[in-house]
């Protein structure tokens, strides 16, 4: 009997060390983790802005600087790993990602470790940035062609954050934490988003993904890294009247994270704090539904709204995170031509013979969003083929019959002498741990990413727990929507390139991609995209030369300041001003709101010594002006671009004095840059604006 019992109590508690390993928390991954963040501010005057395709919203000027924020993270022991960025762009252009491995590639201190495969390159997406940046005509037809200036600044930009991040790399773990937020975004396509299942819609509680999922990078010796997070809403609260550069709700969230922490914008070698909140299947979510459309006059207060939900969520989730992410570090990535693409009766519900389009413009694209208001007068959302409302004319038969529902406007993949939108798109999947990331070169609406997400999830089983998707990543070509969406032709419908089973052909190849990742499998390369860097046009002028009257300075004060101002007040100061075209400030600033503070200055006098007269000097404490207490990356600043005639540039610079600004003496600093006409020679030079107190 006590044998017996003996025996009984093994096996129990064998049963409850089995239970309790089987439920016990996975062990927190190892990782090597660096950040790096860098300027990819574009010229801030007379370029056509990349969102709204707005042919007349030229940037005039700067509310908040554009940032590159890459991660590099590695297994240890010379393991596998991924480079991932989130840019302050409307899209990551395939010929910005070329250049950008290209310009690893060619860094022998990065030894070849990223290429296309193993970096991913994304976009918060804000309409607010200038343009010009595509190889594609689509893209650039509203900027006017290609600008070499912002191209360059952008590819530079990007690749020296992911250069940053590898220098700093450091023993580190990852947490992952999820949560809900409301009131964030909201469903700007409603019609289209009602057409799908109703059993599939029965599935989620809302209409939009309201799951923001975050990342806390922390290293082995305690310091903080960084942190990303995904949530998928539009950054559009900032309409097409606008003419200043910023990095919309997005932007204002990352600011405030990096505020809060700390961060150093001009560290470049230096280990900083990074924040990042990327983007998701955010196709058909819109940041102002609650208010309508961008107004023009409340826009930027609309934004800090949204910014601040998405910053509050963020900062409620990294200080709550306890779970981390297992070890391993794995991608895949092939590039795939959509342009006619079979698709696997699997996809399509048994269906034989279906496959993708040649890309298509659709008349309910340039009918607008939500976001844009109306578009041009004769077409409008919910324009679909057969419906009478169209007469039945095209000049492309057998595309029209491929697109179905869509009211094909222009050809854009069958243009010559290339295709006006790219055919050949890379995919990738990243794995971090648990963790996927699928990167999409498509702004991807709520029910689509869901099906994406469900795909890769099936294929790569208990390997992860987390998958999200990280949408205008590696390239660009408009849109992605369900067949269901994509029949109402809505905006987004209209600008789903492929056709009407676009979103089957993904899922196809995520599938494959994720299997094979799941396998560890290689998948084949497929075709090289296009490059046509050779082939990009230009139909705009660069600065010929800055003018200014006689009596005038570079840098002279026009505008004043006042004598005193109160918390809440804006400082006004214009100057007579030089082009931004001429020196983009990179890493650098246009303006700086200086505060006094005690320091040393110095003091000298005469003294006769003999026959002779010497100044004699000395450093004592005296109240100088070296506090530099805003820059033109604070939101709280604008740097305005004027033009004057033909060739002069007014600037001016405003500060809205913060609720918690120090009382004190202040004054506003002008730095640009001014262009000989003679000479073709670019000089600096410097303005002040008189001392004012802030009471």
């Amino acid at each position: 009997m006590k044998r017996k019992t003996t025996l009984m109590i093994i096996a129990i508690a064998s049963l409850l060390v089995c239970f309790t390993v089987t439920n016990a928390p996975a062990a927190p991954g190892n990782f090597l983790i660096g950040a790096g963040v860098y300027d990819i501010t574009g010229p801030a005057a007379e370029v056509g802005m990349m969102g709204y395709s707005m042919v007349d919203q030229k940037t005039a000027g700067i509310h908040m600087r554009l940032r590159s924020r890459a991660y590099v993270i590695a297994e240890p022991n010379n393991g596998k790993r991924i480079a991932y960025v989130c840019a302050d762009l409307g899209m990551i252009f395939q010929a910005v990602k070329q250049q950008v491995v290209e310009k690893l590639q060619a860094d022998t201190a990065l030894g070849g470790l990223y290429n296309e495969k193993n970096v991913l390159l994304s976009a918060t997406h804000t309409h607010s940035g200038p343009g010009g940046y595509s190889h594609y005509t689509t893209y650039d037809l509203s900027v006017l062609g290609f600008i070499a200036e912002n191209f360059n600044v952008i590819v530079d930009g990007i690749y020296r954050s992911i250069k940053i991040a590898h220098t700093n790399l450091t023993p580190g773990k990852i947490k992952i934490a999820q949560g809900e937020l409301e009131d964030c975004g909201w469903q700007r396509s409603y019609n289209a988003y009602m057409n799908n299942p109703a059993a599939e819609r029965a599935l989620y509680a809302d209409n939009t993904d309201k799951t923001m999922t975050l990342l806390k990078l922390t290293a082995d010796d305690g310091r903080e890294i960084g942190t990303i997070n995904w949530f998928a809403v539009h950054p559009t609260s900032i309409g097409n009247t606008n003419h200043l550069i910023t990095g919309d709700n997005k932007g204002y969230a990352e600011y405030l994270f990096e505020k809060l922490k700390g961060t150093n914008y001009s560290a470049q070698n230096q280990r900083t704090f990074v924040a990042a909140f990327a983007q998701t299947n955010t196709g058909d979510v819109s940041p102002n539904i609650y208010w309508g459309y961008p107004d023009g006059t409340t826009d930027f207060d609309h934004m800090k709204i949204i910014g601040k939900r998405q910053f509050d969520k963020a900062l409620e989730l990294y200080n709550s995170a306890t779970e981390y992410l297992t070890t391993g570090v794995d991608y895949r990535h092939r590039h795939v031509n959509f342009d006619e693409l079979p698709i696997d009766p699997l996809w399509v519900g048994g269906q034989t013979g279906i496959k993708t389009c040649s890309a298509a413009i659709g008349f309910s694209q340039v009918a607008g969003s939500t976001e844009d208001g109306a578009g041009i007068d004769l077409a409008h959302e919910g324009m679909v083929w057969g419906d009478n409302s169209w007469p039945e004319f095209t000049l492309v038969p057998e595309l029209q019959e491929c697109q179905e529902e869509k009211i094909i406007l222009f050809p854009a993949g069958d243009a010559l002498p290339y295709p006006w939108v790219p055919e050949v798109l890379p995919l990738q999947i990243v794995r971090i741990g648990n963790l996927a990331i699928v990167a999409a070169p498509v702004e991807v609406t709520t029910m689509a990413g869901r099906r994406i997400r469900n795909t890769v999830k099936e294929q790569l089983g208990d390997l992860v727990d987390y998958v999200v998707i990280s949408a205008v990543s590696n390239a660009y070509c408009s849109y992605l929507t369900t067949r269901e969406e994509y029949a109402v032709q809505h905006y987004e419908g209209g600008s789903n390139m492929f056709g009407p089973y676009s979103l089957n052909a993904f899922q196809q190849q995520y599938a494959t991609i994720a299997s094979a990742l799941r396998n560890g499998t290689a998948v084949s390369a497929g075709p090289t995209p296009r490059d046509l860097r050779n082939d990009v046009v230009n139909f705009q002028t660069g600065v010929v030369w800055d003018g200014k009257y006689l009596n005038q300075n570079f840098g002279d004060v026009e505008i004043n300041a006042n004598a005193a101002y109160n918390r809440g007040d804006t400082v006004l100061v214009q100057f007579v001003g030089g082009h931004p075209k001429n020196n983009l400030m990179t890493q650098a600033t246009y303006l700086k709101v200086e505060k006094m503070k005690m320091g040393t200055v110095t003091e000298c006098h005469k003294e006769k010594v003999g026959c002779d007269t010497i100044d004699v000097c000395n450093n004592v404490p005296g109240l100088v002006f070296d506090k530099v207490t805003a820059t033109d990356g604070d939101p709280e600043t604008i740097y305005e671009w004027q033009r004057e005639g033909t060739d002069r540039s007014n600037v001016v610079i405003r500060w809205t004095i913060p609720a918690d600004a120090s009382p004190g003496q202040y004054r506003i600093r002008h730095l640009g840059h001014w262009k000989n006409g003679w000479d073709g020679s670019i000089n600096p030079y410097e303005g002040v604006s008189r001392i004012f107190t802030v009471n």
